[in-house]
């Protein structure tokens, strides 16, 4: 099935058009700022941050055959896991102010190259 998958997100990734394509790339930093944002109000509301832990746990598996019989092994698999982490509020604030006031900037840019886009690759 992976390389329906695979061939499917090719096909879609060549519907994008070029000014799609220039709108997307003009407004990345500026939706990474917005997550950034989102997740730093939902830490201040909650009062703390979570953080995505790695962690191995030992599973059974067939490792093999011999003489007809099949020999078990422990096979390390990763899995994660959400922890909650213990954040300085008043840190959180200062970053999320900054964060806003990057947005605003970052906003005011963009706004710009998208009109540059839809000159430059007006849809048909």
């Amino acid at each position: 099935m992976r390389p329906y998958l695979i061939g499917s997100l090719f096909f879609l990734a060549a519907c994008v058009t070029p000014q799609q394509q220039c709108i997307d790339n003009a407004t990345k930093d500026l939706r990474v700022v917005e997550g950034l944002i989102q997740t730093t109000q939902l830490n201040i509301s909650r009062g703390y941050a979570i953080k995505e832990e790695e962690y191995f746990e030992l599973e059974p598996q067939v490792c093999g055959v011999v003489n007809g019989q099949e020999v078990w092994c422990d096979v390390p698999v990763a899995y994660t896991r959400e922890v909650p982490v213990a954040i300085d509020l008043d840190a959180e604030q200062a970053k999320l102010n900054s964060l806003l006031a990057k947005r605003e900037e970052l906003a005011a840019r963009a706004k710009a190259v998208v009109e540059e886009c839809r000159r430059l690759y007006p849809e048909a």
